[in-house]
């Protein structure tokens, strides 16, 4: 599941159309500590406008907003998040 998921970590929300078939929702300090090391270099390299971009996509939409809601967190929380094959995965932390 997390193995080199930070790797391919995206700071913001795509540009291009992507079919998301999955949504996960990950705290980040349940990571390994190599894929925790790896979000972290990417959320300290992240503005606060492209954060605010981010979770404003994640609020519209409907899917992304339920699955954070299951988890008992808001999109204020994510911190990162990751799509590869189909699979979108939403990093948070505890604010």
């Amino acid at each position: 599941m997390a193995q080199g998921a930070g790797a391919a970590t995206q700071s913001a929300a795509p540009k291009s159309t992507v079919q998301i078939n999955k949504i996960q929702v990950i705290d980040v300090k349940t990571l390994p500590d190599a894929v925790k090391t790896q979000v972290d270099d990417v959320v300290s390299k992240t503005s606060e406008d492209d954060m605010k971009g981010l979770r404003a996509s994640i609020d519209a939409s409907p899917a992304a907003a339920n699955a954070l809601k299951e988890k008992g967190v808001s999109s204020a929380q994510v911190v990162a998040v990751n799509i590869a094959d189909g699979v979108l995965t939403m990093f948070t932390k505890a604010a």
